[in-house]
């Protein structure tokens, strides 16, 4: 996983509350195998017409936020089933930090274990960054836990744990690494108990 310190990124605002992980990738898109491939489905529902065409009213099909990476939202962000597969819709659309008033609890934790980076921020922050112009760039450091708008700043929480995985780039798979060597000398020690040809 990429270590996440500092981020700097334009937002797009979809403020609504409740958006569970089923409007977030529907469904019928989960039988895919890897982890990419996803963004293209983010939204679905709302963002594209019948054919697929695009939904000229949904805000993702706006030009001026095609280049958004920060998506700044609700309440209770990522309610719903526990598929890791919305994280990492968000993250191959090309988002790297969601800001909501709160997350659900495993899409939170599937969102920090993939590199998205969760901020909880109040109603009245959330909406200052929805009103940015488009083109307006606000700066996130995750290690100061702050968000940076225009030299104002807005300190968020994390929990001390994901920060640690987040900041040094830390999956299950690169934890376990850090004990290659004690996994290897382990290994040494179990007998071999095939029988002798």
């Amino acid at each position: 996983m990429k270590a996440f310190t500092q981020f700097e990124g334009t937002t797009i605002p979809l403020m609504n509350d409740n958006i569970d992980t089923d409007q977030i990738l529907p469904k019928n898109y989960l039988k895919r195998v890897e982890k990419t491939g996803f963004g293209e489905f983010l939204f679905d529902d709302w963002r594209y017409l019948a054919k697929r065409k695009p939904n000229p009213e949904f805000i993702l099909n706006f030009p001026q936020y095609k280049e958004a990476s920060i998506l700044i939202t609700g309440d209770n962000f990522g309610s719903g089933s526990s598929r890791e597969h919305a994280a990492w819709a968000l993250l191959d659309y090309g988002f790297s930090v969601v800001i909501a008033g709160s997350f659900g609890d495993i899409f939170y934790m599937n969102a920090t274990k993939n590199g998205l980076l969760p901020i909880v921020l109040p109603l009245s922050v959330r909406q200052q960054l929805a009103a940015l112009s488009p083109d307006t760039a606000i700066y996130v450091d995750l290690p100061l836990q702050q968000v940076i708008i225009d030299g104002e700043i807005y300190p968020f929480e994390i929990d001390p744990a994901w920060k640690h995985k987040l900041v040094n780039g830390l999956d299950e798979i690169g934890i376990t690494l850090q004990e290659a060597d004690k996994i290897s000398a382990y290994e040494q020690t179990i007998p071999d108990y095939r029988l002798p040809m």
